[in-house]
């Protein structure tokens, strides 16, 4: 109890001392710069900004009360499916119904060495990492058997695990990415716990740095390969270039043999591998790099393409130079690819899901679901959000829609903190918030479900969201 005490005392005073004076930092520029100019395939882009200190707004974690939850359209209903987890972070369904949450915590092994690291980790950590004393590294199984968004079974499914975030289920050969490996387990259909020590696949790059060690899977459609992100090991490669080896990006790994290849790079920190429905293309969501101002750079969501390289960390949004990395790398620029969907700066998306279930309205049918888990690092607060961003012929063909807000309390507290997200079998939305340490259930309004809204009920669903 005194270190749980301590913890927050510690994140109210740091929060006290440099929350203000770093905000100063920002100036007014992020104040009357419209956030949605960067959204959708063609981001504006402001001239870069470079700080001693970069701007730094932090939001104090309070929490959820009773009766409290996010916020979502007319038409939809939320509500929580399980509270009083440690940092749920990834979400799977498994084909039986059974919810798969995984918690997990940093390895805290960052590498951390100039001053200006030092106070913006420790401070960050503080506003997004809550408090890391309790159990987590594990994964909770949830059993709603009849689907009515009250779990009737909650156990301990694996425990002990290296900071795991990625999941993938193949016949009965179940998946696990922890930070430094992909393990797997025997899985037989209707089991409450995995007590087998699993076995391991293919190492993964970890510590003794692991700046980015949240690794995101998925399985191909005839199962034969995995393909996991790995993130960058820094901001803009200052632990050194060595210490990207193999990172940054997606690999493909055969998942008989655990033989791998660089799938795809260039991604500073790729998360929400999934494959879209209609083109059948891979498609991940990308935190982009810090430091060059509170509306640079655009996170986005990409389709992946076999041997492409997408510019980190020697340009951003395709041939933009980011004019700190040295030495340059003309020829790497020369063939980096833009993205295919700008999500603003900042936003820090980390989950993703397409929709296939059939009770939301149709115009949500087949469109991406996104996880943003808020920024630290510009005056004003982006993300802490889920959106929606419809999708037609297998690409993006409109604007992103806010779907689940309200995850901010105010301009310097926030409940909670969305991360991964998925869609049970009853075609519900399920969303991972892991400073919240709850998973929430997104549901339509049966009179809803299948059909489109009325024009004047989405345009109010959209106010309501905002």
């Amino acid at each position: 109890m005194l270190a749980h005490f301590s913890f927050f005392v510690r994140r109210r005073m740091a929060l006290a001392l440099f929350g203000s004076s770093l905000a100063l930092l920002a100036g007014c520029s992020d104040e009357t710069f419209d956030t949605a100019s960067q959204i959708g395939p063609n981001p504006k882009l402001p001239n870069i900004q470079q700080y001693l200190f970069p701007p730094m707004h932090l939001a104090s974690i309070v929490g959820w009360k009773a009766g409290e939850t996010p916020k979502v359209p007319q038409g939809f209903k939320i509500e929580a499916l399980a509270t009083g987890l440690q940092h749920p972070r990834s979400l799977y369904v498994l084909p039986n119904g059974d919810i798969l949450v995984v918690e997990s915590k940093s390895p805290g092994v960052e590498g951390v060495k100039r001053p200006k690291d030092l106070v913006m980790g420790w401070i960050e950590s503080l506003s997004t990492g809550g408090d890391e004393s309790g159990e987590s590294n594990r994964i909770t199984l949830l059993r709603d058997a009849n689907g009515d968004g009250k779990p009737a079974a909650q156990s301990v499914f694996l425990d002990h695990l290296s900071s795991p975030f990625g999941v993938a289920l193949v016949g009965s050969d179940l998946y696990i990415a922890n930070t430094d490996s992909i393990m797997r387990y025997p899985y037989k259909e209707g089991e409450t716990k995995i007590t087998d020590p699993g076995t391991p696949l293919v190492a993964l790059p970890g510590g003794p740095i692991d700046h980015h060690w949240t690794k995101s899977l998925v399985a191909s459609k005839d199962g034969s390969l995995l393909y996991v992100g790995v993130g960058s090991n820094s901001n803009i490669t200052e632990n050194g270039i060595q210490a990207e080896k193999n990172r940054a990006a997606i690999w493909e790994v055969d998942r008989a043999t655990g033989r791998w290849r660089i799938f795809a790079d260039g991604l500073r920190n790729p998360n929400g591998l999934s494959w879209e429905p209609e083109s059948g293309a891979l498609w991940t969501v990308v935190n982009e790099r810090d430091e060059l101002g509170p509306n640079l750079v655009p996170d986005y969501m990409t389709s992946v393409k076999d041997g492409a390289f997408y510019g980190w960390p020697y340009s951003y949004y395709g041939k933009h130079i980011d004019p700190r990395v040295m030495p340059q790398r003309p020829d790497l620029v020369a063939k980096a690819i833009a993205p295919d969907y700008a999500l603003s700066s900042h936003v820090a998306p980390l989950g993703l899901a397409f929709y296939t279930g059939d009770s939301f309205p149709v115009q949500y049918k087949g469109g991406a679901f996104v996880g943003e888990h808020g920024s630290w690092d510009r005056g004003h607060f982006n993300g802490y959000k889920v959106i929606f961003v419809p999708f037609k012929d297998g690409k993006p063909s409109g604007k992103a829609e806010d779907f689940v807000t309200g995850f901010l309390k105010n301009d310097d507290e926030t409940h909670g903190r969305p991360v991964g997200v998925a869609v049970d079998k009853t075609g519900a939305l399920l969303i991972a918030d892991d400073v919240g340490d709850t998973v929430w259930r997104v549901t339509a309004a049966p009179q809803s479900a299948g059909h489109a809204y009325p024009s004047q009920n989405i345009a109010a669903a959209a106010q309501q969201a905002r």
